[in-house]
């Protein structure tokens, strides 16, 4: 090939990579801006901020989910629209030659509403999804602010996880933890519009190995 052949072909692959890196970084952009609003789940001294115990033959879970709440979610509360959201723990049995081994999974749902007649602020929690305008067994709890009802979203206490009896008795298992919001309970024309928008997530993720033995 010519010196000149050669010249043109370095100038096409030079474009490609060109077009080829402005294609991908806008979404490596997103990928970013989706965490905006997430956290890892440590404590100051960057150990685990998760702890378990054992108690009876029911596994408990205990942390602080450190999250600040959108704005835009903030204003869609304070137009009377509910916000869903979900916990979600799973303990996991990593195997080499096949998938991972699934011990346990517990989920808590959360619904968090504004109520302007009396400006208070109305929190459900329950095991079990809300269907429709149903709350079904659910906790419920009044706060006066915004912040004293994120607080207790937040706080996780004693949270029964599963059964001991389904861990193994020896060896160690994967912990993962994830806290968001649900937006498919939020009105149609709304999921639309908040779809793959990052001032609408809302996501914790965190993931540590567990020591099985010591809950035997």
């Amino acid at each position: 090939m010519s010196a000149q052949g050669e010249q043109r072909r370095a100038l096409v692959l030079a474009t490609v990579a060109a077009v080829g890196a402005a294609t991908i970084m806008p979404c490596i952009v997103r990928a970013q801006d989706a965490d905006a609003h997430g956290s890892e789940l440590m404590d100051k001294d960057g150990r685990s901020g998760v702890q378990l115990l054992r108690d009876g033959d029911a596994l408990l879970l205990t942390t602080t989910l450190n999250w600040s709440l959108p704005d835009l979610v903030q204003d869609a509360l304070l137009k009377g629209i509910p916000v869903h959201f979900i916990a979600e723990a799973v303990m996991l049995r990593e195997r080499w030659y096949w998938s991972d081994q699934e011990l346990l999974r517990a989920e808590r749902f959360m619904r968090l509403s504004y109520q302007p007649l009396t400006r208070r602020w109305r929190l459900y929690t329950g095991s079990q999804p809300f269907e429709g305008q149903g709350l079904g067994v659910a906790l419920s709890s009044s706060f006066e602010t915004l912040q004293d009802a994120v607080q207790a979203m937040q706080r996780i206490v004693r949270w029964r996880i599963g059964r001991t009896a389904d861990l193994l008795s020896s060896g160690s298992a994967i912990l993962q933890l994830r806290f968001r919001i649900d937006l498919s309970h939020f009105p149609r024309p709304l999921q639309i519009g908040v779809l793959g928008r990052a001032d609408w997530n809302l996501l914790v993720t965190h993931r540590e190995r567990v020591d099985l033995s010591q809950f035997q």
